[in-house]
């Protein structure tokens, strides 16, 4: 495990994962334009650290998490299924059968209550104060030609609920107005939004603290899909085994990771709005201009040598598709609480996370399919998944071509699509409203006669094991004799 972004990229560095870029290149358009160039090779590209932004002394760091043996690294794990059964032992740990059982289970107990975050006097995020700094000393990228201005677009944003004193870590965009204003783009469906919602009706200033180039765990936890009420920094602590560093803020009442590059400390005032965008977004389509809530600057704090650190989002695949993959996996054993059934999901690269969601399930009785469906739509914000397609436990739904396969096989359109209205995601410009819109669920699982089917169900193509293991070994022969056995 990382402690800081910094060791991080020395390591991606000592693999041969990180391009260093030693030219002078600018941070607008020209760096987005080669890191949406890089990601979208195979495997997703190396790890970029551009040296010489032009106009600036401060390098930039992008793309470090975007492939799959990159995110793997940043949470400490070989593979990202490693995660699942973690996060299944601890939400489901054995009884113990006796006295052993239980000793057995006492480093399990203390690790989860061991998980609270620690705030420390002196962080490396503070070893530079800045009263009267200015955003204008940040690299800030503008990423596409008809962007709104600069954006701000991997920050950690910190905020408190005025009433309960509730935490909520996101990540959410930052237009950069000038050097001490910036948008900040809350969606009303994100926990920043509803701290903000609360803040107004009580007619106060809500105080906002803005981390930069947090270390990978905590970078990741705050685009987790975690649900409400659960704190990023819990979760951070179980990926991480170890307890997350904060330090208090200088001219406000939060606290911020100790090992960040970066801290843009403010306040976003009641009734405040100011034109946003537009922003060439991660549906690869820009999100359209609209009226979003002031983030004022009163301090800046940082590193003595900081790395900005960033991402740039468009049409997939791109770095954020990998974050997304580790969401995936760490979820999947959550999900399988409130339905067991489901034996694998996945979020093609595509289908930009909502858009489509492929589910693989045990199917149990008529209408199965179904019920999982709606059962989606009602968890956190999986509500926002446009197209759920439901197969049945033998497809492999990792392979999208396999999916594909058996859904133009098993479905008949008359009889197994669904279609609902209800939530979408803000992004979704082809909803019917605002955040409104309708959904699709495809069964594409074999059909019972319970459900109609009155034929017999035809049976797949499958050779036997025994053709299976002689054509392997001759396969294995003419490879290794360049197409002769």
């Amino acid at each position: 495990m990382f402690t800081d972004v910094n060791a991080f990229i020395a390591e991606l560095d000592k693999r041969g994962e990180l391009a260093r870029i030693d030219e002078p290149v600018d941070p607008k358009l020209e760096m987005s334009a080669l890191i949406d160039k890089v990601s979208k090779t195979v495997g997703g590209g190396p790890g970029l650290l551009f040296e010489r932004p032009t106009g600036f002394s401060m390098p930039v760091a992008a793309n470090i998490y975007g492939s799959m043996s990159r995110i793997c690294l940043a949470l400490g794990v070989k593979h990202l299924d490693e995660l699942a059964a973690e996060i299944e032992e601890l939400t489901t740990p054995p009884m113990p059968r006796g006295f052993m059982d239980a000793l057995k289970m006492m480093p399990l107990v203390s690790r989860l209550t061991d998980l609270m975050p620690k705030t420390v006097k002196d962080a490396p995020c503070q070893e530079v104060v800045k009263m009267d700094g200015g955003l204008d000393e940040l690299p800030v990228l503008t990423t596409w030609p008809e962007d709104g201005g600069p954006f701000i677009t991997l920050p950690l944003v910190i905020t408190r609920d005025p009433e309960t004193g509730m935490r909520n870590i996101g990540t959410y965009r930052m237009q950069v107005y000038d050097r001490r204003t910036t948008g900040m783009h809350w969606q009303r469906h994100k926990g920043g939004a509803q701290h903000h919602r609360v803040a107004e009706r009580m007619g106060k200033r809500l105080e906002v603290a803005v981390a930069l180039g947090a270390d990978p765990v905590l970078q990741y936890c705050a685009t987790a899909p975690v649900p409400e009420g659960l704190d990023e920094l819990m979760l951070a602590g179980v990926l991480s085994r170890r307890r997350t560093e904060l330090v208090k803020c200088r001219t406000i009442d939060l606290e911020v990771p100790a090992q960040a590059q970066i801290v843009l400390e403010g306040y976003v005032e009641p009734g405040e709005r100011r034109r946003e965008g537009p922003f060439g977004d991660h549906t690869g389509l820009y999100s359209l201009a609209d009226d979003y809530p002031v983030f004022h600057l009163t301090c800046m704090t940082m590193r003595r040598n900081p790395t900005y650190v960033t991402t740039v989002v468009g049409r997939p695949p791109m770095e954020d598709y990998y974050i997304g993959m580790a969401s995936e996996r760490i979820f999947l054993p959550l999900i399988r609480k409130t339905l067991p059934e489901i034996v694998d999901m996945h979020f093609p690269a595509a289908g930009i996370f909502h858009n489509f969601v492929f589910i693989s399930i045990d199917k149990r009785y008529p209408g199965h399919a179904r019920k999982v469906m709606s059962a989606v739509w009602g968890l956190g914000q999986l509500m926002f998944s446009k197209c759920v397609v439901v197969v049945d436990k033998d497809v492999n739904v990792q392979n999208e071509a396999e999916v594909a396969w058996i859904a133009g096989t098993h479905v008949d359109p008359s009889r197994d699509i669904q279609i609902v209205t209800g939530p979408v995601d803000d992004l979704d410009d082809a909803a019917i409203a605002p955040a409104f819109g309708g959904k699709m669920g495809v069964d594409a699982t074999r059909k019972w006669a319970a459900e109609g089917m009155t034929k017999e169900w035809p049976g797949r193509l499958v050779t036997t094991p025994a053709a299976a293991k002689k054509a392997d070994e001759l396969w294995e022969k003419i490879s290794k004799r360049g197409g002769r056995s």
